[in-house]
C-alpha cells in the first residue's frame, strides 16, 4: 500500500491528513504529532486554520524515521538522518535548532531509554527497536529485528538481552494498564515463537541421529508460557543434544508415563508463578526409577522459571537463566557420558 496517496476524494495533491498517515503506519496519531513538536519531523506545508497535509516527502521522512526506530538508533538520531533523506525540505533547515540528546561517550550497546512507552530499562539498542516495532504493530519490523538479533548474537545472547526484556516489559505493561497492549503481547510472543522454532528446525534437520537419553522438556500442569522452555530446546539442538518438547500445561499422569516410557537423561521443568509450581510433581519425577531391571535409574530435574523461587531444592537443579541451564545440562551430559 502507498502510504503516501492521498485517500479517494481527496484532490491530487493534497497530501494525507495525520490521522490517515497514522493508520497507515500503524503508529498513533500522537506520535506523529510527537515526532514534529520533539523533532520537527512534520508536514512541510502548514496552512492556517485547516487540518495539516503530509506530502509524499514528508511521507518519506516519517518512513525513514520508522525504519531506523525498529532497528533501535534513537529517536533524536533518527530523526536527524531521516530529514536529511530530503535535500531542500524545511524540516532539514529547523535542524539545528532543535534539543539533542546527549551521546554515550562510552561506545555502550546498552540505553536506559525505551521510546516506546514500555517499563525497559538498561537495555540493548536492539531490544528497544524491537518494542517499538512491536507497540507499532509493525510485524515485518518485528521478525526483521528477531532474525537480525539471533544471527548477530546467537540465539543464547539473544534470547537473554533483546527477547525476553522486551517480552518482559510487553507483559508488565499489558498488566499494569488493564489489557491495553495485549494486541502487542500477542504479535511479538507469536513472532519470537517463529524465530526460535526456525532455530529449531534448522538444527534439528542438521543433526546426526543419536541413540543417547533425549532432555524432556515441559510446562507443569496450569502453566501455559512456553517461549522460554522453546528458547532452551533450540539452543540444546544448536548442541546437538536430543529433546523431547512437550509444551505448555502438561498433565501430570502424562508426564510421568512419559519419563517411564523415553527413560530421559533430564526433566526440565518449567513454571512461571508460584500459583502453578507443583512441587510434589517434581519431587515424584526425581524419584521416579526407570530403564531395565537391574540397570534401573532415574531422570535429573531441572527447576526453569520463576514460579520455583531462588532456592534450590535437594537433589534437584535450578538454574536462573538460560545460559545457566545450558551449562548444567552440559555438566550432566559430560558426567553421563563419562560414566557410560
Amino acid at each position: 500500500m502507498d502510504v503516501s496517496k492521498p485517500e479517494a476524494g481527496t484532490p491530487a495533491g493534497a497530501g494525507v491528513t495525520t490521522g490517515s498517515l497514522a493508520r497507515r503506519l500503524g503508529v498513533s496519531p500522537t506520535t506523529l504529532r510527537s515526532w514534529d513538536r520533539r523533532y520537527g519531523l512534520g508536514p512541510a506545508a502548514r496552512p492556517e486554520g485547516r487540518h495539516r497535509r503530509w506530502t509524499p516527502d514528508d511521507v518519506a521522512m516519517v518512513l525513514e524515521m520508522c525504519r531506523l526506530t525498529a532497528v533501535g538508533i534513537p529517536p533524536e538520531e533518527a530523526a536527524r538522518a531521516a530529514k536529511n533523506l530530503i535535500p531542500g525540505h524545511p524540516a532539514r533547515q529547523s535542524s539545528a535548532a532543535l534539543p539533542r540528546a546527549a551521546d554515550d561517550e562510552s561506545g555502550s550497546p546498552y540505553a536506559s531509554r525505551s521510546g516506546s512507552g514500555l517499563p525497559l530499562g538498561t537495555v540493548r539498542q536492539e531490544c528497544r527497536g524491537l518494542a517499538r516495532a512491536a507497540v507499532r504493530l509493525d510485524a515485518a519490523a518485528v521478525q526483521q529485528q528477531l532474525m537480525t538479533s539471533v544471527r548477530t548474537h546467537g540465539l543464547v545472547v539473544a534470547w537473554e538481552e533483546i527477547l525476553a526484556p522486551a517480552l518482559q516489559a510487553v507483559g508488565r505493561k499489558w498488566q499494569s494498564s488493564g489489557e491495553r497492549h495485549v494486541e502487542v503481547e500477542h504479535l511479538l510472543s507469536w513472532h519470537i515463537s517463529a524465530t526460535i522454532r526456525h532455530v529449531y528446525v534448522s538444527a534439528a534437520t542438521t543433526r546426526t541421529s543419536t541413540s543417547s537419553a533425549p532432555v524432556i522438556l515441559a510446562c507443569v500442569p496450569g502453566e501455559q508460557h512456553t517461549l522460554p522452555l522453546e528458547a532452551l530446546n533450540a539452543a540444546l539442538a544448536e548442541r546437538g543434544v536430543a529433546t523431547l518438547m512437550l509444551g505448555g500445561a502438561v498433565p501430570a499422569q502424562a508426564l510421568l508415563a512419559t519419563v517411564q516410557r523415553v527413560g530421559p537423561s533430564a526433566v526440565v521443568l518449567w513454571s512461571q508463578s508460584a500459583a502453578t509450581t507443583a512441587i510434589e510433581l517434581a519431587q515424584h519425577i526425581a524419584s521416579t526409577h526407570w530403564g531395565v531391571r537391574g540397570a534401573r535409574t532415574r531422570s535429573k530435574v531441572v527447576l526453569t522459571g520463576p514460579g520455583w523461587g531462588r532456592a534450590p531444592r535437594p537433589g534437584q537443579l535450578r538454574p536462573h537463566s538460560l545460559h545457566e541451564a545450558l551449562v548444567m545440562l552440559d555438566a550432566l551430559e559430560s558426567s553421563r557420558s563419562q560414566g557410560a
